[in-house]
């Protein structure tokens, strides 16, 4: 039996795509898998599904099921998002869609805004990752963290979304100042692929029996 060589990401983020890919080339599964674009495969690029989870978890199910249903193979998802202690949460599994049709680099200004007079600045990145067989009806799902801080300022051209203004904990700079190298070790995402994976390997759910 062989690795499942390739899955689809259920994303039309293809930044999400760049990273997962750089993330699997650190996790050893006796295999090399690739993540593909979907829009590759559907060829729809007006598709859209309503997150409408709670959750992480909900939410990552969600596209995952909704992906898995158009292509009819197994694919990857995941959901993430920055939380602020301070705020209550906020942003949280409203991360996108804050601000929705602003920048990111808009978004980061607005909530150092509102962080201006907060001596608390912890905070934390979840991700919820998702494998969903709609063959075989088989779902596995887990969500990892990454605590650290709020920066006072944007630092930094790497990564994408909010990691010019996070500090994960044991550093000085932010995911947008530190190299991908790093990043991709120690990030939310980083984490739950990599317990996803394993789970799977140790099901032997990615043994391709063709």
């Amino acid at each position: 039996m062989k690795i499942l060589s390739e899955v689809y990401l259920a994303t039309s983020n293809r930044n999400k795509v760049r990273e997962i890919n750089e993330i699997l080339q650190n996790i050893d599964i006796n295999g090399s898998i690739t993540v593909k674009y979907i829009f590759d495969e559907i060829k729809e690029d007006n598709f859209e599904v309503e997150e409408y989870g709670e959750t992480y978890v909900e939410n990552s199910v969600i596209k995952a099921w909704a992906y898995s249903k158009l292509i009819k193979k197994p694919v990857f998802s995941d959901d993430s998002g920055l939380s602020i202690i301070s705020l209550e949460g906020f942003p949280g599994v409203n991360s996108a869609r804050f601000m929705e049709n602003y920048s990111y680099e808009q978004k980061m200004k607005e909530l150092l805004s509102m962080l201006e007079n907060e001596k608390d600045r912890t905070a934390y990145f979840a991700c919820a990752a998702t494998y969903f067989d709609p063959q075989k009806n088989f779902l596995v799902t887990c969500q990892e963290e990454v605590y650290g801080k709020i920066a006072f300022e944007i630092r930094g051209k790497n990564g994408f979304g909010y990691d010019p203004i996070f500090i994960p904990d044991g550093y000085d700079y932010t995911f947008g100042e530190l190299s991908k190298d790093v990043k991709n070790k120690i990030s939310h995402r980083a984490k739950a692929i990599k317990k996803l994976l394993l789970f799977l390997k140790s099901a032997t759910i990615l043994e391709n029996n063709e």
